[in-house]
């Protein structure tokens, strides 16, 4: 079942964007161009092989360059036991949506995984939620 749509009392618009085998000044690059001002990391493991994306790296140049980052990966993070749709019926997703929500009508946010293409990431679920919400979800896909 969805969160009620009176969670999205004004428009929300939110984006999101997979770093996949960009370098750190192209990701920043491509937050900057679309005005970011918060990155909430949905990945379950905020960990990468590339340097830059592990966590305690991206929290320090994401504020350098004047974005703000929130690790949410314990409550909108994938790969669960039993399937990703199915945890989304769960108090702690919707606790996590909630909270998403919140900060996005604060500041101009971004949600970020590893895997560029949305289709292959378990950000078109978290998409479809927040659309059925009333929230406008852009993927930054350049």
């Amino acid at each position: 079942m969805y969160l009620s749509r009176t969670l999205t009392e004004r428009a929300l618009k939110i984006w999101t964007i997979g770093y996949g085998s960009r370098s750190r000044e192209r990701v920043l690059s491509m937050l900057k161009a679309s005005g970011i001002e918060l990155v909430v990391d949905i990945r379950r493991w905020p960990k990468s092989k590339q340097g830059d994306f592990a966590r305690e790296n991206m929290e320090r140049w994401l504020k350098e360059a004047g974005i703000s980052y929130v690790w949410m990966g314990d409550r909108l993070g994938g790969y669960r036991r039993g399937g990703f749709e199915r945890y989304m019926d769960t108090k702690s997703f919707k606790d996590g949506i909630k909270e998403l929500l919140k900060l996005a009508s604060q500041k101009r946010t971004c949600l970020l995984c590893l895997e560029e293409n949305p289709r292959g990431c378990h950000r078109r679920f978290i998409a479809r939620y927040l659309q059925k919400l009333g929230v406008e979800v852009a993927h930054i896909l350049r």
